[in-house]
């Protein structure tokens, strides 16, 4: 029979493997009386932990949640995936970076010699997206409401900021779109999805009648929140595959209306790293296929225009039009003269 130290750390194991155990499985596992287990359960409810009682036939035992965390009891592969958990947190844009440095740090003096090893040799450095600034991070408690709130299926009133410069008008559908001003919103909230180091809630917006994302770090909520709702079936089902289109799409339009196709003489590699929405195609060393949406042919253009490389437009003739008008405008602005005659209108 083992000792009572390592036989309660066994029973404590086997209670966080699995939710409900009989009594006489204990008994079995642990090669002891159904009497000595009921005695380990009640040291371990001394020592804090949560130990229910379930009712049948044979009876059994339930580690439950209770109202303050008592020790952990963790395998090796378990310890080692916590530990790599703990050090990419700073890639999920949830602010919670020093709450995960000191968890490290307390799960990293409890552990074995021999996991410690593992662990200081496995040094991880989450990197965030290349050719942008740093990401907006979501506060940690704003995170926790909505979560409630979709677990809960209540409707959440909360404000809104704006997406752009005041006077400026996001386009129609866009991630956090009509957002041009801080508001009110109401919106049944059914998933919280972290995209390229963000955080969004997933949601149907009750006052414009159709599904929206928005950004975690502009929203506010408001309390209290509304009434319980039924979900609503989300498009495609799944809502990986409904985020991915909202955000990329197949075409690297992302979902914006206007996409074009060019020819960049440029490495593949270095136009994906500036590159969040299109789709780039490797032609050789130094040159690549890109396509990429816009709101406008203009703002295509003109975003095409960062590359500091030679453009070929593949398609279609709205793009050519718009390299056109900014061509003029641009020459007008180095001559401090007219743009001249003004371009054909662009359709959309």
């Amino acid at each position: 029979m083992p000792k009572t130290s390592a036989r309660l750390l066994t029973l404590l194991s086997l209670l966080q493997a699995r939710r409900d155990w009989p009594g006489q499985a204990l008994a079995e596992r642990l090669e002891v009386s159904p009497r000595t287990v009921r005695r380990d359960v009640d040291r371990l409810r001394e020592l804090g932990y949560p130990v229910a009682a379930t009712k049948g036939p044979d009876g059994g035992y339930r580690l439950d949640a209770g109202t303050e965390l008592p020790p952990l009891l963790f395998d090796d592969d378990q310890a080692v995936a916590l530990a790599v958990a703990l050090q990419t947190v700073t890639s999920t844009g949830a602010g919670i970076q020093e709450a995960a440095a000191r968890a490290l740090n307390t799960v990293r003096q409890v552990m074995p010699a021999r996991l410690r090893h593992r662990v200081d040799a496995l040094r991880v450095t989450a990197v965030g997206r290349t050719g942008t600034g740093p990401d907006p991070e979501a506060d940690s408690r704003v995170l926790m409401t909505l979560g409630a709130a979709v677990q809960a299926r209540e409707v959440l009133r909360f404000d809104y900021t704006r997406a752009s410069a005041p006077g400026a008008r996001s386009a129609p559908g866009a991630l956090g779109a009509d957002c041009d001003a801080a508001e009110v919103r109401r919106a049944e909230p059914h998933h919280l999805v972290t995209w390229s180091g963000r955080w969004y809630l997933v949601a149907w917006d009750l006052d414009r009648d159709d599904w929206r994302t928005f950004r975690v770090d502009r929203i506010t909520p408001r309390t209290p929140t509304g009434p319980r709702f039924t979900p609503r079936e989300l498009p495609g089902g799944e809502v990986a595959a409904f985020v991915a289109d909202r955000f990329q799409g197949s075409d690297g339009s992302g979902g914006r209306p206007c996409t074009g196709e060019v020819i960049l003489d440029l490495p593949a590699s270095v136009v994906s790293a500036y590159t969040r929405d299109g789709v780039v195609e490797e032609l050789g060393p130094d040159r690549c296929r890109l396509v990429l949406g816009a709101w406008s042919w203009p703002g295509l253009a003109a975003g095409l225009g960062r590359f500091d490389a030679d453009i070929q437009v593949v398609g279609p003739t709205e793009l050519k039009d718009a390299f056109a008008l900014l061509a003029r405008r641009y020459a007008a602005a180095a001559t401090d003269g007219p743009a001249g005659t003004a371009a054909p209108p662009l359709s959309r």
